[in-house]
Parts: structure tokens; C-alpha cells; sequence
């Protein structure tokens, strides 16, 4: 090919050149990203902070009825991973009963895990159901649990112990 043809086809390709790569990297802005926690765990944990349930109090969601974020003077390692607390008392409660406090099904959506996949759960949704806590991926996914509990927790709960097991310690 000669050199004055090369360039009369770069002339015409280069302008579509740029619209594909502007595209590209258009569409890479637009796609959703991953979440942040790590669902290879028994406990989720955000991946770059190490902090169980995104830092978010444990024991608020029982003490306080929502979901408050803990602080960084306040923090304990238990299960490995760090958990963060709004204040001593609720970090002394935790550390005495984190299996009454802690996210059941590590913080994994309960209605993903009753059909039998691990979804992290986010700190903002959440529910009280018999004096426990569970997390939920989904708006939609909370609500259907509250409605009906039962619908979801013994299949969750039959399916949780193969798929803790399939989770890397």
C-alpha cells in the first residue's frame, strides 16, 4: 500500500477511531460498579478498608433502630475482621454477644442465600426479624423478606452451611 493511500485511509478511520475509543471509555463510566464489600468471606468486609459491614455500628441497628455509621475510636477485631462502634458501650455488648449483634449469614442477603448464592448485603438495608439482624443487597429484597420471613429464612438457613463452607476462611 502506498504511503499516499495509508493516509487517505487514516484521514477517513481517524475520526472514527476517536468516536469508538470516546465510546469506550463512555461506556466503561456508565456500567455499574462492583460493590465494594468482599464476597469471598464468612464475613463481609469492604475490600479496602477491612472494615466488617462498611463500618456501620452492629449494635445500633438494635439500640437506635437504624443504621449509624461507628467511629474510629471505637474498634474491635473479632471474627477477622474489624468491627466499628458508636460508642464503648456498644462495642463492650458486641464484644460480650457478637453472635446476637452480628449480621446473620455473615451479612450476606438472606434471599440470595436461600436461593443459594452469597450477595453482600449493605449496612443500609436491614431488618430486625426475631431479635436478629440480616442485611440485604436489595430495597426490594428487604421488603419481601419483612413481609413474609418465613418464606425465606428456612431456606436460608438450610443453604447457609454448604455455602460458609465454599467461603474461604
Amino acid at each position: 500500500m502506498t504511503a499516499q493511500r495509508q493516509q487517505r485511509i487514516w484521514s477517513w478511520s481517524k475520526p472514527l477511531f476517536c468516536r469508538a475509543i470516546a465510546a469506550i471509555l463512555l461506556a466503561a463510566q456508565l456500567l455499574p460498579v462492583g460493590a465494594p464489600a468482599a464476597t469471598t468471606q464468612r464475613i463481609i468486609a469492604n475490600r479496602f478498608s477491612g472494615l466488617a459491614i462498611d463500618g456501620f455500628d452492629p449494635v445500633s441497628y438494635f439500640v437506635d433502630d437504624q443504621a449509624l455509621v461507628g467511629e474510629e475510636d471505637f474498634e474491635a477485631a473479632q471474627g477477622g475482621v474489624v468491627w466499628r462502634f458508636r460508642n464503648e458501650g456498644n462495642r463492650a455488648s458486641f464484644l460480650a454477644h457478637p453472635e446476637v449483634y452480628g449480621p446473620q449469614f455473615g451479612g450476606y442477603d438472606p434471599t440470595d442465600v436461600a436461593r443459594g448464592v452469597t450477595v453482600a448485603g449493605n449496612p443500609r438495608f436491614f431488618a430486625i426479624v426475631e431479635d436478629r439482624l440480616f442485611l440485604f443487597s436489595r430495597e426490594e429484597s428487604r421488603d419481601a423478606f419483612k413481609a413474609d420471613p418465613e418464606r425465606y429464612l428456612p431456606r436460608a438457613e438450610a443453604r447457609w452451611p454448604a455455602l460458609e463452607e465454599d467461603l474461604p476462611q
